[in-house]
């Protein structure tokens, strides 16, 4: 397989599922915004937690070039789908949908018409969904269009290396994200002042269900929602689809197929993932990362970008990119 197409494929599972990852997240944020509980005494410290979301994309410079404040309304709008977030929504919609475009005969015709008709409803018309209060239905019509798109994938794509190099994106996908997410809970959980800790059960409520892990959490759980339970969860479980542990022992076997059905390949991304994979899984517990031991959740990021330039260098010819270059249009042909 040309390494372009490869990089095509591996982009695009890793833009749907940013895009379904922000969505969640908006739309969670937003309803735990509104139904966060008042705490007596706790003036000043139950407020909107829309300014810890911004360091999920590590573009918070980007946002305050445009906005003097982060609130309900600026914040969703830079997520969502302001052209100047490349990593908002709108962009990674479009940007899939790009890469897609140059891959007709790679993919199913229901896959292409899936992500086009996701890009023709939520890539345009945007400036009416805050005026209309109708953020919660433009998230859910995105991650909609993530799940629709993935099972149709599921479905219909030939187990060759065009799958799995989709599913590589969306396994490193996930495991970034939750590693980010649970980067921002414990910054907001810093210093928090005894009678804010009301606030534990909430907040845990929401980071659960920005992973759709609520339900999953609460079978295996039924006790307070605790910060470090949740944690141990989302980091270590080896049998929720979202968690870390999970998805990098996945991406390893991944790799691996790649490397069957690319025979000669340096197995550089392979040897990463299956050891990150193994630390977590032989991890006594979840304390020497949240007390910022090694591996600290910065330490994770950073072995989880390693994975992706080892990937990149291998197979697409490029070293040190997270992201390529934006798409080259936005026509709806």
């Amino acid at each position: 397989m040309l390494s372009r197409i490869a990089e095509n494929l591996y982009w695009i599972g890793r833009y749907i599922e940013r895009a379904e990852n922000t969505a969640s997240l908006l739309d969670v944020n937003y309803h735990a915004n509104v139904e966060a509980p008042v705490i007596p005494g706790a003036k000043g410290i139950v407020t909107e937690q829309w300014a810890p979301l911004l360091t999920l994309t590590d573009d918070e410079a980007a946002f305050r070039e445009h906005f003097d404040r982060a609130d309900g309304r600026t914040v969703p709008e830079w997520l969502a789908f302001h052209p100047q977030n490349s990593s908002s929504i709108r962009a990674s919609l479009a940007r899939a949908r790009e890469d897609a475009r140059g891959l007709r005969d790679r993919i199913s015709l229901e896959m292409w018409e899936t992500l086009n008709r996701a890009y023709l409803e939520l890539c345009f018309s945007t400036d009416r969904v805050l005026e209309q209060d109708g953020l919660h239905e433009y998230c859910v019509a995105a991650r909609e269009a993530s799940h629709l798109f993935s099972g149709i994938a599921y479905a219909t794509l030939p187990r060759d290396l065009g799958w799995y190099f989709l599913l590589a994106g969306q396994q490193l996908e996930r495991a970034d994200n939750v590693l980010r997410l649970l980067q921002v809970r414990e910054r907001q959980g810093v210093g928090l002042e005894p009678v804010a800790r009301g606030l534990e059960n909430h907040r845990g409520m929401a980071l659960l269900k920005s992973v759709s892990a609520y339900e999953a959490f609460r079978k295996r759980h039924h006790v307070a929602l605790e910060a470090r339970r949740i944690a141990a969860f989302l980091l270590l479980d080896p049998d929720f689809p979202r968690s870390v542990r999970h998805n990098l022992a996945a991406l390893q076997g991944t790799l691996e197929n790649i490397e069957r059905l690319n025979p000669g390949a340096p197995g550089t991304a392979t040897r990463q993932a299956g050891w990150l994979a193994a630390r977590l899984e032989y991890m006594q517990g979840v304390e020497p990362i949240l007390d910022a031991k090694e591996p600290g959740l910065e330490t994770l990021l950073q072995e989880v970008s390693a994975i992706s330039d080892a990937i990149s260098s291998t197979y697409f010819g490029v070293t040190g990119v997270d992201q390529p270059p934006e798409p080259r249009g936005e026509s709806a042909a």
